[in-house]
C-alpha cells in the first residue's frame, strides 16, 4: 500500500519507497538485552518461542547504510532489501549463555517462525545488486525497469527468507557482534 502511494502522488515531488533489513542487533525490541538479563540472573533455561525460529540479523550501521542507499537511488515505488546473514534463535541463546537450556513458550500472535523479506509474489520484478535487492510492483514496471536494467533480474519464484539464506551467522560470530554493542 505504501509503495502504491507513488501512483497517487501525481505531479508532486513526493516519492515513497520501503526499506526492509531484518532485526537490528541491540535495538529496542531486540531479544539480546532480554536474554542477557536472564543470563545474568543465572537462569537455567531461556524462553524460545520456537526452536526452529530464524531471523535476519544486522548491525545498526548496516541498516543506516541501506536507508542512505535507498534515498540516493530511489525513484519511488521500490522495495529495498539489504542482504544480511541469518541466525537461529537457539544459536543466539547459546552465544549469550553457553550451555543454557531452552523452554519452548510458543509463538505469539502474528509472529512467524521465519522472516520473509521478499515473498515469491513480489519476485517477478526483483533485481539483485551486490549488497541488496530492489523489488517493485508490475504497476510501476514501465517507469522503473529502465533504471534497474543493469542489475540481474531474479527468477519469478525467488524468495528471500531467513531459513533459506545462504549466509548464516555462527555462534562465534554472534558472540563477536554482541560484544561490539556492549
Amino acid at each position: 500500500m505504501f509503495l502504491a502511494a507513488n501512483v497517487y502522488s501525481g505531479s508532486r515531488d513526493t516519492k515513497f519507497s520501503v526499506v526492509r533489513y531484518g532485526n537490528v542487533l541491540g535495538s529496542r525490541g531486540s531479544v539480546v538485552p532480554f536474554f542477557k538479563d536472564l543470563a545474568s540472573l543465572g537462569v537455567s533455561e531461556l524462553p524460545i518461542t520456537d526452536e526452529r525460529m530464524t531471523r535476519f540479523w544486522l548491525k545498526l550501521d548496516h541498516a543506516v547504510e541501506m536507508v542512505l542507499t535507498a534515498l540516493d537511488v530511489m525513484e519511488g515505488g521500490e522495495l529495498f532489501v539489504r542482504k544480511v546473514p541469518s541466525m537461529r534463535v537457539v544459536d543466539l541463546a547459546q552465544a549469550i549463555s553457553p550451555g543454557v537450556g531452552f523452554k519452548n513458550v510458543g509463538i505469539r500472535p502474528g509472529e512467524k517462525v521465519h522472516e520473509v523479506m521478499i515473498a515469491k509474489e513480489d519476485s517477478a520484478l526483483t533485481y539483485e545488486f551486490e549488497d541488496y535487492f530492489v523489488a517493485f510492483s508490475p504497476m510501476l514496471a514501465d517507469r522503473l525497469q529502465k533504471k534497474y536494467q543493469g542489475a540481474r533480474l531474479l527468477a519469478e519464484d525467488f524468495e528471500y527468507s531467513s531459513d533459506k539464506n545462504n549466509d548464516w551467522l555462527t555462534i562465534e560470530k554472534m558472540k563477536v557482534l554482541i560484544d561490539e554493542i556492549g
